[in-house]
């Protein structure tokens, strides 16, 4: 059968991503064929686009999608023709109507939860869970400490925010609009530093009382790296998941002693998710804090498959909020 895919054939902008046709076969053992309803939009994505992320040529991108089984390879007992499933996993190329991958981290949806949702949270949600349950300071987190959130308006940060909440965490969140850091709170953050017109490392020290947090969440990277360093408490834990304004730039491993004796970590959720049954418990986890209503997908921008060019651009100009969906 055919299905429309989108390529890259040279990293660049958003004007290299074209749609093309492919053919897509049987699965073969440990595989399976979906069917796409909705596709997950990531930062990632983007990395893989401009190159930062290399990938051999030419390329498809998506780490992200929900749908339906329509056909399943030998070896795979989980999953059966029919399910509704959701995944956020390698290879890439989930910008597509139906792909043949690898079922290992494909997990089925409880039908609760919607396809759009679905393909909103995976990435982004089993993001937040390795972030708040995996990487933790050497000190451990207990309800009502601080930790600071940078793009807490963001897919993973609105999520973030209301686990957190959920966890007992006094999140303080960062974001570039007084809108956004309305949302932040609306979702949890205790408080939100609006970082285009404050200080976030005096409003950090200020909301804590001099004392600092025990451990920063940053995806932003290169503009926030030696503010977020300056946010910590002793032994406090560096958290590096992105790179939104550009990679971290080389640094000397010796500043980290005057500054408290800190910990810093990158982190990528692949290192996570390396078996069957660690992907299913942490999807488990997560699955259980959306259904139980703890923590709801905002699912704020919808585009075309078409139309994956304009997405990009909205997701790498700061205009998207929330998470954002390709629709087959």
């Amino acid at each position: 059968m055919n299905s429309r895919a989108v390529q890259i054939d040279a990293p660049g902008g958003p004007e290299v991503l074209r749609l093309v046709e492919v053919e897509v076969g049987d699965p073969g053992p440990g595989e399976v064929r979906i069917r796409h309803h909705a596709i997950g939009l990531n930062f990632i994505d983007v990395y893989h686009r401009t190159g930062l992320y290399p990938m051999p040529l030419p390329a498809r991108l998506g780490m992200e999608g929900a749908g339906v089984v329509e056909a399943v390879g030998q070896g795979v007992t989980h999953l059966a023709v029919g399910d509704r499933v959701a995944y956020a996993s390698q290879p890439p190329g989930s910008y597509c109507d139906v792909r043949v991958m690898p079922a290992m981290n494909v997990c089925r949806l409880p039908d609760a939860i919607s396809f759009e949702e679905g393909a909103a949270m995976m990435l982004k949600g089993l993001t937040a869970q390795y972030l708040l349950k995996h990487s933790r300071p050497v000190e451990g987190l207990q309800p009502g400490d601080f930790v600071l959130f940078h793009a807490a308006a963001g897919g993973v940060g609105l999520i973030a925010c209301q686990w957190a909440r959920a966890l007992g965490l006094r999140l303080i969140g960062t974001a570039g609009t007084d809108d956004k850091c309305a949302l932040a709170i609306a979702n949890g953050a205790e408080h939100c530093i609006n970082y285009r017109t404050q200080n976030f490392v005096e409003r950090v020290k200020a909301i804590t009382g001099g004392r600092g947090v025990k451990v920063v969440y940053d995806s932003v990277g290169k503009d926030t790296w030696d503010g977020s360093l300056d946010c910590l408490a002793p032994f406090g834990l560096m958290v590096s998941f992105g790179n939104a304004s550009g990679p971290v730039p080389p640094f000397a491993p010796g500043i980290l002693g005057p500054k408290g004796s800190l910990y810093v970590t990158r982190q990528t959720l692949f290192s996570h998710i390396t078996s069957r049954e660690r992907t299913q418990a942490m999807a488990d986890d997560l699955f259980g804090v959306v259904t139980s209503g703890q923590v709801k997908i905002h699912v704020e921008q919808r585009f075309a498959l078409a139309q994956v060019q304009d997405a990009h651009r909205a997701l790498e100009a700061r205009q998207t909020t929330g998470s954002t969906v390709l629709l087959p």
